[in-house]
This record gives structure tokens, sequence and C-alpha cells, in this order.
């Protein structure tokens, strides 16, 4: 799993938390030990959507920051990441997956594109917004008549002559 990090795509995921949350993570620390206990992702996503996550446990045992982080996740879906976007708890609290939480982050991101009222910093691209197109009848009807490559017609061009790959020789003898 560790193989899967990009420690480029961290240090970007980092760099827009402290922009948004205006504080820098703490020196010397590891990216993933500095998330761990959830207090940034949830100043994080306070500071995106004020009062999203109504409790930040700053202090407690181990169930009290795993909860941070589940406030977290929490926050994500009603901001607006899908579920599927987002990391297991285990993930990041037993550092089993910090690429998926790394994801998670980005997804967060992409979703600042949704809400106007948000005048930060973006992370990542902006997602693709729907086209959706209307035909008439009389369009969808002019297609009827063409007769597509794949249905056969290749306007005269033939296979011949072409190999697929060398044939075969077989020495006697030798």
């Amino acid at each position: 799993v560790a193989g899967k990090r990009d420690r480029d795509q961290e240090r970007e995921a980092q760099h827009w938390i402290e922009t948004v949350i205006g504080e820098k993570f703490p020196a010397g620390h590891v990216y993933e030990d500095c998330l761990r206990d959830g207090i940034l992702l949830c100043r994080l996503m306070n500071r995106l959507s004020p009062g999203i996550v109504p409790k930040i446990n700053t202090s407690g045992g181990d169930y009290k920051m795993m909860d941070n982080i589940n406030q977290f996740q929490k926050a994500c879906i009603k901001y607006g990441v899908a579920d599927v976007d987002l990391f297991q708890t285990t993930d990041l609290w037993d550092r089993k997956n910090v690429a998926l939480v790394t994801t998670t982050i980005f997804a967060v991101g992409r979703a600042c594109y949704k809400h106007p009222e948000f005048r930060g910093p973006y992370l990542g691209p902006r997602p693709a917004e729907e086209n959706r197109r209307e035909f008439t009848e009389e369009q969808l009807r002019a297609g009827e008549g063409l007769i597509g490559l794949q249905a056969g017609s290749n306007k005269g061009a033939t296979q011949a002559g072409l190999n697929f790959g060398a044939t075969r020789k077989i020495l006697l003898g030798k």
C-alpha cells in the first residue's frame, strides 16, 4: 500500500490544507501523523463550511480522536463529497492506506468548486459538468439511413497483403 503513495500529491494536499485553515502543520511531524487525530481535518471542514463539524475533540483518548475522523467523514458527505471517495477510519488511524486519505482530501478540494461561497484556493481539477443535449425526432432519424463502418462497409479497403506476425520457419536437421 505504501508504494501507491504519491509524495508530491501529499505535499500539495498539505499545502492546500495549510492555506485554507491558515496554520502550518507541526514541524518535524510526518504528513499522516499530523492528520491522524482528525483535528486539522475537522478545522478544514469548518473553514469550508462553518459549523459543519459541531464539536472538535482536542483532548481525550484514542476514541475521541477517532471520533474526529468520523465527524470529518460525515461533514464531507454533507459538503457534497461522494461516499465512494471517502477513506475508512482505519486507513488513517492505523496508517493502512494513507494514499486513500490524500485522495479524499483531493475530493474535498474538488467539491469546493460546487460552492460559490468558497473564495479560497481549490485543489485538483474542476469537475466535469453535465452537458445535456436535446435532439429533435428529425435529427435522430437522419442517422438511420447511414451505414456505419462497423456494419461491414469499409469503403473498399481490404486486408489483402496483411500478415500478423512472422511466419514460423521449421528447419530440419539443425
